[in-house]
């Protein structure tokens, strides 16, 4: 039969007539792929600007505690330095379940474009604190207080850009236009951990110490402004366009009860996926380079270099990890990343361990590959876990909840383990347990690749014809 075009309020998509094996029909939508591409850039560059400011802090740590927690103990310093870091995990679940819901209420766009302004604002106003020798314990309370805006943005930013992805996406290609999400995770963090190398290089102690330091954060203004422009842009996603639609006005308020007690199920299987990912990531990214030096007394500069080499690989192979999802399925990949992670976790840190470039370089690039099939897989497979009525303040809740309690902690908790048991096989061990959790996770989870997304239409990119 032939497609009748209807328009869709707040989204420039179509309805069309999609015939089904048993004769019936029903309607799908179809996205203009060139607001499909703007949606992917501006979701990717939310999540590109949180790990910029992921690699200045955690590349620049021991400069920030020289300017704010002037102690005069280097390792008291650097403690507090990443205190002041850590308290940004704990208000991301706050962030989440404010966020989270408002997105689910007053639509993903709007939201999207204010967790991208406090992002912003946050960053650049670490860049603007001045030092502890000026206003004393002032500029510690201040540092603090910046990093609490950032991850209480956060807490918003993630789950509001996958689901903003997966539904504009059209249904056999979320995966490859999910996968962008992550792409714009590696690149920020890059940028923030390259700028920061290539400061130290150039500039002198004394030159970072008192304004160098700065120049990476001040940075966030502008990016926050271009970000803030490409979602302003932006229309609504067709899934939340056809909720209010059905509504005819703005949705009653979902309460936070039904997003958890009437979703537990799934937020359990949610926090599972999320962890053996975070677990792993935390791990390779932020974990490793401290690893290297403290643990094996490898050199920095050579630790640092390879892990972003490692990122730099992993950036290569996402987008074809991503197409890789539509074809064969999200299960099948999370699966092969859990278990790669349980064979091999034990042997690339035995390669690591060796301490040669080519063998920390082997160790490293085989983790990484098998994190690939995690940071491909997640921006498609977790919005798809929950209709969308409730999907944007579930899926907050449940992130955030399984980021602060296993992702961020896992630098501490790995660090804790070693010291209590001497055992420096234990980032091995911790990923191989995360790994058991993600597979019995991914037993329980449905296939997504190539379907609807729950309490949604079909969706198919215009002019590329209608699914059978």
């Amino acid at each position: 039969m032939s497609a009748v075009p209807v328009a869709v309020p707040r989204s420039r998509t179509t309805s069309a007539s999609v015939p089904r094996a048993s004769g019936a029909s029903t309607a799908a939508t179809a996205t203009d792929p060139a607001l499909v591409r703007r949606a992917v850039k501006a979701a990717a560059l939310g999540n590109a600007m949180e790990w910029f400011d992921f690699g200045v802090y955690s590349y620049i740590a021991v400069t920030l505690g020289k300017v704010f927690f002037p102690s005069g103990n280097p390792t008291a310093q650097l403690l507090s330095t990443f205190g002041a870091f850590a308290a940004a995990f704990l208000v991301r679940p706050l962030g989440g379940m404010v966020f989270g819901p408002l997105g689910d209420r007053v639509g993903r766009q709007k939201v999207l474009a204010l967790t991208m302004i406090l992002m912003a604002a946050g960053t650049f106003a670490i860049g603007l604190i001045p030092s502890y020798a000026t206003i004393g314990v002032w500029a510690p309370v201040l540092l603090l207080a910046a990093r609490l805006v950032q991850g209480f943005s956060t807490g918003g930013e993630y789950a509001g850009a996958s689901t903003f992805i997966a539904e504009y996406a059209p249904d056999r290609r979320r995966g490859f236009l999910g996968s962008w999400l992550e792409f714009g995770t590696l690149a920020g963090y890059i940028g923030g951990a390259g700028l920061v190398t290539l400061m130290t290089a150039l500039l002198s102690d004394g030159d970072l110490t008192s304004w160098g330091w700065r120049i990476p954060f001040l940075i966030a203004g502008p990016m926050g402004i271009v970000g803030l422009y490409l979602r302003m842009r932006l229309e609504e996603t067709p899934a939340f366009a056809a909720e209010l639609e059905k509504a005819e006005t703005n949705r009653p308020k979902v309460p936070l009860r039904e997003m958890v007690a009437g979703q537990w199920r799934t937020l359990l299987l949610c926090v599972g996926l999320v962890l053996v990912f975070n677990v792993t990531d935390y791990m390779l990214l932020s974990y490793m380079p401290s690893y290297l030096t403290s643990e094996l007394k490898y050199d920095e500069t050579h630790g640092l270099l390879v892990v972003l080499g490692v990122m730099a690989l992993m950036m290569v192979v996402q987008p074809f990890a991503g197409a890789l999802t539509d074809r064969v399925g999200r299960r099948p990949v999370i699966a092969a990343g859990c278990a790669g992670f349980l064979l091999l976790s034990v042997p690339a840190l035995l390669l690591i361990r060796q301490g040669g470039l080519l063998a920390i370089a082997l160790g490293m690039g085989a983790l990484g590959l098998l994190l690939v099939c995690f940071t491909a897989s997640m921006p498609s497979a977790l919005p798809a876990l929950f209709p969308t009525r409730v999907r944007y303040g579930s899926l907050s809740i449940g992130f955030n909840v399984s980021v602060s309690l296993f992702g961020g902690t896992t630098p501490l908790v790995v660090t804790a383990l070693i010291g209590a048991t001497g055992n420096m096989m234990m980032p091995a061990y911790y990923m191989m347990a995360a790994a058991v959790v993600g597979g019995v996770a991914v037993w329980f989870m449905t296939e997504s690749a190539g379907r609807p997304l729950p309490g949604s239409a079909p969706a198919v990119e215009a002019g590329a014809g209608t699914p059978s």
